[in-house]
């Protein structure tokens, strides 16, 4: 049986935990009250735009864009946020287990037609493991999401659709949900899916008689770029909010074991004592008898 001294140490160090894992949960918390703010603000504007452009691409016009043909696939581009740091429970994990998947379902165009955007450090040290060359370190855009380095990502990513040295973008992301609930995404990103109409709601119609001004080419030159870019964005800031989602419950749920293990060890402490101060009496009266 452990020893007083021994079980107050251990209580000592468990309270010791339980004061760090509450002020990193207070510290979660705060920022995701802000990172909240950020994604319920931008994903309605986000997902309508997107709504507009697939809506117009898929009208009766005469414009057609590279973004939406579909080729051959033979090159990869697969763009993953994680975070840079841990203590968020299953959130990294879950990134690199999408990761692996995807990984394997493109295995067979091979290793090197497989690029890797790592956003965040945990799914950089990830795909090293695996084998893949990061293409670029982006730590500061899962740590504070920022458009204009998401921005010239997404130009990266663009660039490199055209000049067809990828044929398609994955993004692998967290959805916020709620505080509790975030929602693991695999999402293509080009070529434009224009399947994805109006599949929030099916009633809806599309609008095929546009006027459209000065022309609709400038407006498809435009729109495209501003689509992309901001999903780019929107992706960051959905999984920045994730990442402090996860990490206020997992520092809730650390909080809760430290509270539950100091009960039971006051408990075998206050036992042991009792134990302690019953021997010694006996030992005394035995003592005295003789």
């Amino acid at each position: 049986m452990a020893s007083l001294k021994e079980i107050k140490t251990r209580i000592n160090s468990v309270q010791s935990t339980r004061k760090i894992t509450s002020a990193m949960k207070m510290v979660a918390s705060a920022k995701l009250h802000k990172a909240q703010e950020a994604i319920e603000n931008m994903l309605p504007y986000q997902q309508q735009l997107t709504k507009i452009l697939t809506n117009f691409l898929s009208a009766d016009l005469p414009v057609q864009s590279p973004f939406v043909v579909e080729r051959e696939l033979k090159r990869v581009a697969v763009v993953a946020f994680s975070s840079n740091s841990s203590l968020c429970g299953a959130y990294n994990a879950n990134v690199q287990r999408m990761l692996l998947q995807t990984v394997a379902e493109y295995r067979e165009l091979g290793q090197d037609n497989i690029l890797i955007f790592p956003i965040g450090r945990k799914v950089e040290e990830a795909s090293n493991k695996m084998g893949f060359a990061s293409q670029g370190s982006f730590q500061t855009l899962a740590d504070k999401p920022s458009y204009l380095e998401a921005a010239a990502l997404a130009e990266k990513l663009m660039a490199m659709y055209l000049d067809k040295e990828i044929d398609r973008v994955d993004l692998v992301y967290h959805h916020f949900k709620s505080s509790g609930v975030q929602e693991l995404l695999r999402v293509r990103c080009l070529p434009i899916d224009l399947k994805s109409v109006s599949q929030s709601d099916e009633r809806e119609e599309l609008v095929s008689d546009y006027i459209v001004e000065p022309s609709a080419e400038l407006l498809i030159a435009n729109l495209i770029p501003t689509v992309l870019c901001q999903q780019i964005f929107t992706a960051a800031v959905d999984s920045n909010a994730s990442e402090h989602a996860a990490r206020v419950m997992a520092m809730q749920i650390a909080t809760d074991n430290a509270n539950e293990l100091i009960q039971e060890l006051t408990k075998q402490y206050n036992k042991t004592r009792q134990q302690t101060i019953t021997n010694e009496l006996l030992d005394i009266m035995g003592g005295s008898m003789k």
